[in-house]
């Protein structure tokens, strides 16, 4: 996961449909790391990753005598998407999905729409960009607290239910997941995307469930693993920020923890066959 930066050709790929080609954008990004959802490199700064996967920071260790970065677009174009990126999050989040247009995020980052829509065509294009660099960080979340060696596989499993729903519990999980819900209600690009991303999710929580209880097989993981993921996601409306019980979190949490924990070491090779059949 720690690969699942974006690469410009799959979502061209994905795209093909709208007229959207990644790679043959002159100026577009293959690789992403945000400064504003990652924490900084051991030099203090966080790195930006520019065309064909460099980092600014290395522009300077290139050999001597090595043809440069293209002039201007390089740093210049790397904070420029980072900022178009960074005003895209703050408007689905402040403002909602109605507001999510290229027009009110050039507004919101101080750009002309035609600079935006250099960088971004379609908004599309923020959606997937910005879910891709969500789970990029939730791995690194999970590298620092979950995949511990000090930790039981029950322990593993209790952590990442804490993380998940403390997580749901903040202002930004809240609200930017109920926005793009609404978005892939009416756009089938996004509702794909949205898909992908919970599916990573499931398979990121399935890691744990089969350590906890190896007796099961991949399909009964798998279950188990979205049994899990949406029934924590289900709490978003009514344990979220702002939401109307948000005050009851840590005992949901608490409750959630012991109830999944219980239900994945009690679960028995075919039960959930027999259960549906």
């Amino acid at each position: 996961m720690g690969q699942a930066l974006l690469k410009g050709r799959a979502v061209g790929q994905g795209m093909k449909g709208m007229g959207i080609i990644l790679d043959d954008h002159p100026d577009f990004v293959k690789h992403w790391r945000f400064p504003w959802l990652h924490p900084p490199a051991a030099n203090g700064k966080a790195a930006r990753i520019g065309v064909g996967g460099m980092t600014e920071n290395s522009a300077s260790q290139q050999p001597e005598g090595a043809s440069p970065a293209r002039p201007g677009t390089y740093s210049r174009g790397a904070e420029t998407v980072d900022a178009i990126l960074k005003a895209a999050l703050d408007v689905l989040i402040e403002e909602g999905a109605g507001a999510f247009t290229i027009r009110r995020i050039a507004n919101a980052c101080g750009m002309k729409v035609g600079n935006v829509s250099y960088h971004f065509p379609r908004k599309e294009m923020l959606v997937q960009i910005l879910l891709d660099e969500i789970l990029v960080n939730y791995d690194g979340l999970l590298d620092a607290r979950v995949r511990k060696a000090e930790l039981s596989a029950e322990g593993r499993l209790r952590m990442v239910i804490r993380l998940c729903l403390e997580d749901i519990a903040g202002k930004r999980t809240t609200r930017l997941f109920t926005e793009l819900w609404a978005l892939a209600n009416q756009n089938d690009f996004i509702a794909e995307r949205v898909r992908v991303f919970y599916q990573r999710v499931h398979e990121l929580i399935g890691e744990v469930v089969a350590e906890l209880n190896p007796a099961l097989s991949a399909p009964e993981v798998e279950h188990l693993a979205r049994y899990i993921s949406t029934s924590m996601e289900g709490a978003t409306p009514f344990l979220g920020f702002e939401k109307p019980w948000a005050q009851h979190m840590p005992a949901h949490i608490a409750l959630t923890c012991e109830a999944m924990v219980a239900l994945v070491k009690s679960a028995k090779a075919g039960e959930i066959a027999a259960l549906t059949s």
